[in-house]
């Protein structure tokens, strides 16, 4: 059974795009990602996104990527969303593991604008279309020009919100102005994608965040997101700069390198990475420290 959820919020408010655990020779660790699943969900999540860039997508299996989101529903049940990533610059292939993770029990997609290839927006909205007509699940659409090398424009958001499975945006674009007239003008429900801008994207109509720093500070995305949604603007703007040395923290180099050194130091499922993402190095590692120290994250 999947969780309950609205139209507004159909992935609930907060979700943690989560790494994907690794044995230490390099192996997925299924029992690891379903004790991480369980502890972030634990710790606050509406959601969880498996199998995206932060789950080290691009060097995944196919195979492994419905063995983790199996895992993960298995875990959490209807207490929290499993949102599958399915995204690639292939189409066909795109829909391949869509068809896949909604056997595998997913209760959404996400789909991540085809990255290299730089198609022009008829060719996304075709993309974008051809994936949520490929399964029943709802479809968050995630822009990130930044790794794919092409936006999704307004106008073609816009057009794809007409698709009735296409229901959200994670939103990395990094542009206020644009986002406000998206969410203006095309209804889709809006998730931050960048965790430095969830507070901003809040005030401009987003209704929650797909957060990589959710992995250590679920409770005070939380906490701002309620203290936003109350009206308490001081409040949230207080938890936002306490939160700033994690925001600049995590993302001093890749992601999922950080997080999965975070979450080892506190004791959490992660394991090695996969080539070509390499471990932090010592001083890497000292600054990351230091950086979420002054957060009160101590690692």
């Amino acid at each position: 059974m999947a969780p309950t959820s609205t139209p507004q919020t159909p992935f609930g408010r907060v979700l943690t795009a989560m790494v994907t655990p690794f044995t230490a020779d390099g192996a997925l660790d299924l029992d690891g990602a379903q004790q991480l699943a369980a502890h972030l969900v634990d710790a606050g999540n509406d959601g969880l996104v498996v199998s995206g860039t932060t789950g080290e997508s691009p060097t995944t299996s196919d195979a492994e990527k419905a063995q983790l989101v199996k895992a993960v529903v298995e875990a959490v049940g209807d207490r929290a969303h499993v949102v599958a990533g399915a995204g690639t610059n292939d189409t066909a292939h795109s829909i391949e593991l869509a068809t896949a993770a909604q056997k595998a029990g997913a209760h959404g997609l996400l789909a991540v604008t085809p990255y290299y290839s730089k198609p022009p927006q008829e060719g996304l909205y075709r993309h974008f279309t051809a994936i949520a007509d490929a399964t029943e699940l709802p479809v968050m659409l995630y822009d990130i020009p930044g790794r794919s090398g092409v936006p999704i424009n307004t106008e073609t958001l816009v057009r794809l919100a007409e698709h009735p499975r296409i229901v959200a945006n994670k939103d990395a674009k990094g542009d206020l102005g644009r986002a406000s007239w998206a969410i203006a003008t095309s209804g889709l429900a809006w998730y931050s994608g960048d965790d430095m801008l969830n507070l901003p994207l809040l005030s401009v109509g987003a209704i929650g965040f797909v957060s990589v720093v959710g992995h250590v500070v679920t409770p005070e995305l939380r906490a701002l997101l309620e203290a936003h949604l109350s009206g308490d603007v001081a409040k949230a703007t207080e938890i936002h700069q306490k939160l700033l040395p994690v925001f600049t923290g995590m993302f001093r180099t890749q992601g999922v390198i950080t997080t999965k050194a975070a979450l080892a130091r506190l004791g959490h499922p992660a394991g090695p990475l996969r080539l070509p993402l390499v471990e932090l190095a010592p001083e890497e590692l000292d600054q990351l420290t230091h950086d979420l120290a002054h957060s009160g994250v101590h690692l």
